[in-house]
């Protein structure tokens, strides 16, 4: 999925195998219990969507956690078809069980639908990001 995504055929690295740098990144998420995946299978066992929830501890809010929500993909044909609504419902409950008071996420401005359909998920534009990239 990361192939169906022009923002991602510039960064990432599509070769078999898998370079070992994706194994290594999944192996340290899955063992983080401040990080969840959700990947969803069609009947076939095709992987068609799939979400990274991490949970972050920080000092304001006296101490709360915040849900942050990342690596959101979605296979080119089933979009339109609820699959990413599903993953963020499933986000969003997962993060008021773990006592999260908010959840936040990330999009490029370059992603018009993305921001459309966040805003339609009731996610608002409450603050601006910034980043500095290594090189």
């Amino acid at each position: 999925m990361l192939a169906d995504d022009p923002l991602g055929q510039k960064r990432e690295r599509f070769t078999e195998p898998l370079p070992a740098v994706y194994v290594e990144a999944f192996n340290n998420i899955i063992s983080d219990p401040n990080q969840e995946l959700m990947v969803l299978e069609n009947d076939s066992g095709d992987i068609i969507g799939t979400l990274q929830l991490s949970f972050i501890q920080y000092l304001t809010y006296q101490g709360g956690v915040r849900a942050q929500i990342e690596a959101v993909r979605v296979h080119k044909s089933y979009r339109g078809q609820g699959i990413g609504q599903k993953l963020f419902e499933w986000a969003i409950s997962r993060a008021e069980e773990r006592g999260a008071h908010l959840v936040q996420l990330t999009t490029d401005k370059k992603r018009p639908d993305a921001l459309n359909f966040y805003q339609k998920l009731g996610f608002t534009a409450s603050h601006e990001g910034m980043k500095l990239h290594f090189t």
